[in-house]
Parts: structure tokens; C-alpha cells; sequence
């Protein structure tokens, strides 16, 4: 039996996966390979490199010490270049690069010591794209290119943007890459959470919904498919996608969660 980890993306939300895997982990459950979309992908590449009961500690050390200008330098000059059309994005990707190349585990995604897919979009089709060969930075950088913050980046001709505009939750790929059991790692719950009362509220409330709904597509899609077990998120704290001062709260409430659930945790019903 071939067991994968799918990460999905959430931005500075991926924290609850450094919780959800220190229990996992902890609790004997380890990957044959990674699927990651986004902030997902990040979070894979570097569970890939570090396969050992260390890896989620190091991931825990590594959201602990991740500060929003590393992910989310945002300039003035540059946001009012991109409104006004003179270029592509809001934000230089240059940070996030210098601050991936530094921690990158490795330089090729075929050199994990876990097998590591990492999911795009293409901008042109609007169609995944694994990724699962070649430079390692490039291909997180395109499943984490968020469309209009970051740049889209080009990979074999391709214009590839973030992986959670075509499959936040990659349970398709997972099982078309050979995994018969599956553990899906959303970062987004889908409890109601209070009552949004400012413009980015309301429009981080909606993308949940957004992505929780596409969630569950995927999951009745694949139900049937593979034994698939969906670690539940903790519920939102109202935490913006780019605001990573609470980090720790989300992993703490993430081990909880999951310690909870796994005490009694079936497989989605193949009939869902």
C-alpha cells in the first residue's frame, strides 16, 4: 500500500499542517510520497527532505520563524505599478526566493528523499500541473504564485501560476501517482466562523468557502478511489491569509484537533 500526504494551500494557514503532522507522525503515519498545491507545496518540500519523527519539529521551528515580509513584501510603489497595469504583479517574489533558497533541503525535486509532486496551475488552460522534476525553487515558487501578487513563472514554455486555482486539494493527482491511501491536510475548516465585519473579512470568508467547496468536490470525486481520510483543520480564528503572527496558535490548535480526531478517525465513506 502506497500512503501520500496532500497538502493543500492557504497561505500563512499552512501553519496547521506543521500541527497536523507532528501527531501523524507521532502516531506512526508517514508518507510513501507528497502532493502539495501552494503553501502546501512548501510545507511538502520540506517533509520530503526530512522523512525522520525530526522533520515536523523543524517544520514547527521554520513557521515560528517566518515573518510576513519573507512571504509578502508589500511596496506601495510596486502594488500602484501593478493596479495601473504596467506590471503583472503587486509583489517581487525576490524575498520569498532568498528566503526558500536559504532553507531549501534541495535544489531539484527529484533529489527529496520522499517522492515530492508540487502542483501549478497553467495561467493559458487554467489546468493542473504536476510538477515532480527540476529546479525545486522555480516549481514552489509557481505553486505559491498567487495571480496578481506574485509573477506568473514560466517552466518548459508554460506560464504556471498558484496550484490552488486548479487543485487546492490534489487528491486526483495523489491517486493518479499511484497512492491507495490518502490523507487529505486542508488548512481551511468549513465550521461557520463569526460574522465577517471589514472588506478583507468578507473576502477571506468567501475564499474559504470557495476552496472548502472545491475541497469537497475533490473528495466525493475520490472517495471511491482510494481509502481517503481528511485530517480536520481547527476552526477559523479569523487569521488573514497573510498575516503570520499566529503561527504558534495555529499549530497548537492543529495538534488538538488532530489528536481528537485520530483517536477514533474512519475513511470517507466510498459512497459519499
Amino acid at each position: 500500500m502506497t500512503t501520500a500526504f496532500v497538502l493543500a494551500g492557504g497561505a500563512s494557514l499552512g501553519a496547521v499542517q506543521a500541527g497536523m503532522v507532528e501527531v501523524l507522525g507521532a502516531a506512526g503515519i508517514l508518507p510513501d510520497l507528497i502532493v502539495g498545491s501552494s503553501v502546501g507545496a512548501l510545507n511538502g518540500a520540506w517533509l520530503a527532505s526530512h522523512p525522520g519523527p525530526e522533520g515536523p519539529q523543524m517544520l514547527r521551528d521554520v513557521w515560528l520563524s517566518v515573518r510576513r515580509r519573507d512571504v509578502f513584501p508589500f511596496s506601495p510603489v510596486r502594488i500602484v505599478r501593478g493596479l495601473a497595469g504596467r506590471i503583472d504583479h503587486t509583489v517581487s517574489p525576490a524575498p520569498l526566493a532568498r528566503w526558500m533558497s536559504v532553507r531549501a533541503p534541495f535544489f531539484q525535486l527529484e533529489q527529496a528523499a520522499i517522492p515530492l509532486h508540487v502542483v501549478a496551475t497553467d495561467l493559458s488552460t487554467g489546468m493542473p500541473v504536476v510538477l515532480s522534476t527540476g529546479d525545486a525553487i522555480e516549481a514552489l515558487l509557481a505553486s505559491a504564485a498567487i495571480p496578481g501578487v506574485f509573477p506568473p513563472v514560466e517552466i518548459n514554455g508554460r506560464l504556471l501560476v498558484d496550484g490552488g486555482l486548479a487543485a487546492n486539494t490534489p487528491v486526483s493527482q495523489a491517486i493518479d501517482l499511484g497512492a491507495d491511501v490518502v490523507y487529505l491536510l486542508p488548512t481551511v475548516s468549513d465550521a461557520p466562523g463569526a460574522r465577517a465585519k471589514s472588506a478583507a473579512g468578507v473576502a477571506f470568508q468567501s475564499i474559504a468557502h470557495l476552496l472548502g467547496n472545491a475541497s469537497l468536490s475533490e473528495i466525493r470525486a475520490n472517495a471511491s478511489r482510494c481509502t481517503l481520510y481528511v485530517v480536520p483543520p481547527p476552526p477559523s480564528i479569523g487569521v488573514s491569509p497573510f498575516d503570520f503572527r499566529h503561527s504558534r496558535e495555529l499549530m497548537d490548535r492543529a495538534r488538538e484537533t488532530t489528536r481528537a480526531w485520530l483517536a477514533s478517525r474512519e475513511p470517507v465513506p466510498a459512497e459519499l
